[in-house]
């Protein structure tokens, strides 16, 4: 497994340098005139954007849901603690009479 992911890498990286030192020409984007390599570099920068924005996604869905369960998990603990102390309180109160 990870060799093929190193080989991928090593594809990847082949497939940068051959962009970047092997593009001539110009192309329109959004009304304006791009060189090859800008083009490359913009879709470059949309992936890395949408990379980062599903990691901080993924992120922010993890610890909210840690933050549900810690929560719930306390709304438990604090429901059992109200239960003792009521138990103590009619003990206390028993013994009185």
């Amino acid at each position: 497994m990870f060799v093929v992911g190193l080989l991928l890498v090593l594809l990847g990286a082949l497939a940068i340098v051959g962009a970047i030192f092997g593009s001539e020409g110009t192309a329109a984007f959004l009304s304006f005139d791009v060189s090859a390599l800008g083009i490359f570099l913009i879709g470059l920068a949309a992936g890395v954007a949408i990379l980062w924005g599903y990691s901080i996604a993924k992120y922010g869905v993890k610890k909210s849901m840690q933050h549900r369960r810690e929560s719930k998990q306390l709304e438990e603990l604090s429901e059992k603690l109200d239960k003792v102390d009521e138990e103590k309180r009619r003990d206390v109160d028993d013994d009185r009479i």
